[in-house]
């Protein structure tokens, strides 16, 4: 490895969303001090301040305007990545990809440190080509409803790539794919968590389209250790690398899993298919295997019944507090 975190302190972008904080605990474990960053419009911001210590300072502020931070490396992990939440106001969904990108490689360029872009899978669009690698350039509708996201994640890929060969920054760009798991909010409309809240309620699973459409689901756990691994790794040029896990299911699978390992009684319902919504998404993750020594290992029923179980925790504590008041 060329990055030890010990000792150093890191910028986390976005540090109060669904991966922000799992990231946030493991690079405390690491033994890094962390600067965690977010404007807090759709992170939880309990969840974060149950991290807060010597270090971790928590800032609240936003990627879109320019601020210096005294850190040795950067994860810019800052943007909604719910297509309720980024499309509630896409402009600023866009601003924050390119603006927030830009600033945090202006402040890498300044302390001559390394950044890690969290970009996505949804670079790829809905794509003509299975499974999805790198080299694959997308098929991305640029006037559509998820565009502000899509197109925001890949203009800030060409940042990274322009300051890459420009600037000489290293930067290190991870295309996630789909990631669920404890800690997910129930209202951020990802399938994974849809279908476990509604089935946990006994309410009608709700499908959108045939369900014969596909994903492929990383355990956050996986999904962080691939991060980790992919910023402190020997320098291997600029290259976006996938990660997430290539075992691909339907949607009408997943949810009849759900429903099995929740032991509801829901029913599952149509719903018409959101425009521009990918038919297919595999990741090939052979540079991930070769360039970290990376692949996922949680299985995916293990994983669903670790998100259930958290679920159904929350859920309990919720019902708790309402009886209470």
């Amino acid at each position: 490895m060329s990055f030890a975190f010990g000792g150093n302190t890191i910028l986390v972008t976005g540090a109060a969303g669904f991966i922000g904080r799992h990231l946030v605990r493991r690079l405390l474990a690491e033994g890094a001090k962390v600067v965690a960053v977010d404007n807090f419009s759709t992170g939880s911001r309990s969840g974060l301040a149950e991290m807060a210590s010597g270090a971790c300072r928590i800032v609240e502020a936003d990627v879109i305007d320019v601020a210096s931070y005294d850190v040795d490396g950067i994860f810019n992990l800052a943007c909604p990545a719910s297509p309720p939440h980024y499309q509630a106001d896409p402009i600023r969904t866009l601003r924050t990809s390119v603006w927030g990108m830009y600033n945090m490689l202006e402040l890498a360029r300044g302390r001559g440190i390394r950044v890690l872009q969290a970009s996505t899978s949804e670079v790829y669009g809905d794509p003509s080509v299975h499974p999805q690698n790198e080299t694959y350039l997308g098929n991305v509708n640029p006037v559509g409803p998820r565009a502000c996201y899509d197109e925001g994640k890949r203009t800030a890929e060409t940042l990274c790539a322009d300051y890459a060969r420009q600037h000489k920054i290293d930067v290190r760009v991870a295309r996630i794919f789909n990631t669920y798991g404890e800690g997910m909010a129930a209202s951020d409309g990802r399938v994974v968590s849809n279908f476990v809240v509604q089935a946990l309620s006994g309410a009608p699973l709700t499908m959108f389209g045939e369900g014969s459409q596909t994903r492929s689901l990383c355990h956050v756990s996986d999904l962080v250790d691939g991060l980790v691994e992919l910023y402190c790794a020997e320098p291997f040029g600029f290259a976006p690398i996938n990660l997430g896990n290539p075992a691909e299911i339907s949607v009408r699978a997943l949810a009849e899993r759900v429903i099995a390992l929740t032991s509801s009684r829901s029913t599952i319902i149509r719903r018409p298919l959101p425009e521009d919504d990918p038919r297919i998404r595999k990741p090939d993750i052979t540079l991930a295997r070769e360039r970290l020594g990376w692949s996922p290992k949680v299985e995916l029923d293990d994983g669903l019944r670790r998100t259930i179980a958290w679920f159904s925790t929350q859920m309990a504590a919720t019902t708790r507090d309402q009886v209470t008041l």
